[in-house]
């Protein structure tokens, strides 16, 4: 059973939480079924740990970002240059992505900060290598003020490392899909890994890629403010 005192929703280990906030549909009915509220959690930070960038995860998240609509959808040190046949196949234009990339670490956190801050993006993707659990809890913090998917792609060995993130999968890919263990969520622990299949797709990531004229421009880290206030 669940209840609520002083503002506090407590639920059993061997239930799944029922989320109070809002969710948007994995488009994947086995993995929603797993996931607290029954989708991907709106304003909350979602680790996905992968063996590399790449792996599938774009088209794990292609029928939740193909839902925002038209809100622009934010990428921060993507791996590689998006290209535009594989965006248009996760429904989004060249016109809703932000590109942020940064010289620095510190730089890429303080702009995915600011974007959650600013609530104007319907989706921020955030590819880091280590981070600090002190600058984990300031961006979930800032994801909470918002109305934002918030995805972390980590590397799978952050998975020993603390984390403040609701929600955290371990991506592997296999002949049709992804194998999806979920290390994290607010309810029982699963032991049994998901098989995820997967669409064949274009190419989202590609390093010889070229850049259209309609291809987005990455954005300074230091400029952002200004960019993601308009």
């Amino acid at each position: 059973m669940y209840s609520e005192a002083g503002g506090i929703t407590l639920w059993r280990a061997s239930q799944l939480a029922r989320g109070r906030g809002r969710v948007v549909e994995t488009g994947y009915p086995a993995l929603s079924a797993e996931l607290p509220g029954g989708g991907w959690p709106v304003g909350a930070l979602v680790d996905l740990l992968v063996q590399q960038a790449g792996v599938g995860e774009m088209r794990l998240l292609r029928p939740a970002l193909s839902e925002l609509g038209k809100r622009p959808v934010a990428m921060v040190q993507p791996p590689h240059i998006p290209n535009g046949l594989g965006l248009e196949y996760i429904g989004l234009s060249p016109e809703q992505l932000m590109q942020i990339r940064a010289l620095k670490a510190a730089d890429a956190l303080w702009a995915a900060e600011q974007i959650l801050r600013a609530g104007s993006c319907g989706a921020l993707l955030f590819w880091a290598q280590y981070v600090q659990t002190s600058s984990l809890r300031r961006l979930h913090l800032a994801a909470q003020a918002s109305e934002t998917l918030f995805f972390m792609v980590r590397p799978l060995a952050a998975a020993q490392d603390a984390s403040p993130a609701v929600l955290r999968l371990a991506l592997r890919p296999e002949r049709d899909g992804l194998t999806v263990d979920i290390t994290k969520r607010r309810g029982p622990a699963r032991a049994e890994p998901l098989s995820i299949p997967l669409q064949p797709t274009p190419v989202l990531f590609s390093h010889h890629a070229r850049i259209s004229r309609r291809s987005p421009a990455p954005v300074a880290a230091r400029g952002l403010p200004t960019k993601v206030a308009a």
